[in-house]
């Protein structure tokens, strides 16, 4: 094998490597809440900013807000969780399920009326789409409100 040969294989290697860094799943500790879908969980003696997959919880200031921190901090704070991470966002978040045994937060959140399916980054969530529907047909949570302002409206709207 010539030294071109072992060079693109060393770095497929490599590239493998990493790309599977990325899916495999972990545990860890939630040791911070900053919001009903953005927190941060102790991987090793390092912390890592979990974005959740899916979901777009309404911000701070905005109605169900702290609802939706403290139904995620309730669930979650100070325990052992699983993540499983499906991308990286542009603040370099890991973007992640977050499993506390057999229940997945991204989805308690969709249920409980706490957060939107967040379709722009996961549109093809079967699940999260017929959570949102049936919390939207029940009125429970944001959905109680008769016109809710989803949180990418909210954001946009208080930039300027």
């Amino acid at each position: 094998m010539n030294d071109t040969a072992k060079r693109v294989q060393f770095i497929s290697i490599f590239l493998i490597l990493s790309l599977c860094q990325v899916c495999e799943a972990w545990e860890g500790r939630v040791v911070k809440v900053f919001d009903g879908d953005t927190i941060e969980v102790l991987k090793g003696r390092s912390t890592e900013r979990i974005r959740l997959y899916g979901v777009d919880c309404p911000e701070r200031g905005q109605d169900f807000g702290t609802r939706a921190r403290r139904f995620t901090s309730q669930m979650v704070f100070g325990k052992i969780v699983e993540v499983i991470p499906e991308d990286h966002d542009q603040f370099g978040r890991s973007v992640s399920w977050v499993r506390l045994g057999n229940v997945s937060l991204n989805h308690a959140l969709v249920k409980n009326g706490l957060a939107w399916h967040y379709k722009r980054y996961a549109g093809q969530e079967k699940e999260l789409a017929d959570l949102e529907a049936h919390a939207r047909q029940q009125k429970i949570g944001l959905w109680s409100h008769r016109k809710p302002v989803p949180p990418w409206e909210f954001r946009r709207l208080n930039e300027r």
